[in-house]
């Protein structure tokens, strides 16, 4: 009964609550729904005794993961950047060039205030709640990817969608091992500033 009652929250929580917001498509965007729910993610787990509250920073984990993580950084973004001067030259660099200022408050603010809730919700939050739906961590992984990959529809293009699937495995995967929302936050925050930086922000930004 327990894990049918989780898997209609998981549901309801991460795919009908999202479309709705996406059909209706409420003035002020994303960051402070976003910022409620994780606050309210994180008042959960820190009341969990089985949650281990080190989870949510642990930066010492970066330290065996930043050389294999940097690496697949390194190969997207050399493709990424590459298919962008191939496919849409003109859009290369786009937001640095054109709204150098909004690009750095992109660069200063995206991680605090978009990526680390994020986090909190999507991994933290999710894959510790949800974990009973799923006990073999390849599938969770998956779930949550879906659920991440999900939500972006908000932004209306596949595009988003697309990218954050790929990137909600990546970061939960990382998450699995590490046990550290530090370390998933800065990868997560190289990838989405990589991708504003290079000519894709307008797919992730409701004010392009």
């Amino acid at each position: 009964m327990r894990r049918a009652w989780l898997a209609a929250e998981f549901t309801l929580l991460f795919f009908v609550l999202v479309a709705g917001y996406a059909l209706a498509s409420p003035p002020g965007g994303p960051i402070p729904v976003l910022v409620v729910l994780a606050v309210a993610a994180a008042v959960y787990l820190r009341r969990q005794d089985g949650f281990d509250r080190r989870d949510l920073w642990r930066p010492a984990a970066l330290r065996d993961e930043w050389r294999p993580a940097l690496a697949v950084w390194c190969v997207t973004a050399a493709v990424m950047t590459g298919l962008i001067a191939w496919l849409t030259p003109d859009r290369l660099f786009e937001l640095p060039r054109e709204r150098p200022l909004l690009w750095a408050a992109i660069v200063v603010f995206y991680p605090l205030v978009s990526v680390y809730p994020q986090e909190l919700l999507f991994r933290a939050f999710q894959l510790y709640r949800y974990a009973p739906l799923f006990p073999d961590p390849r599938w969770a992984a998956l779930a949550g990817a879906a659920a991440f990959g999900f939500a972006h529809i908000i932004f209306g293009n596949v595009i988003a969608v697309v990218l954050t699937l790929a990137g909600g495995w990546l970061f939960a995967r990382r998450y699995q091992r590490t046990r550290s929302l530090f370390v998933v936050s800065v990868e997560h925050a190289a990838y989405g500033l990589l991708i504003f930086t290079v000519g894709l922000g307008n797919s992730f930004y409701h004010g392009a």
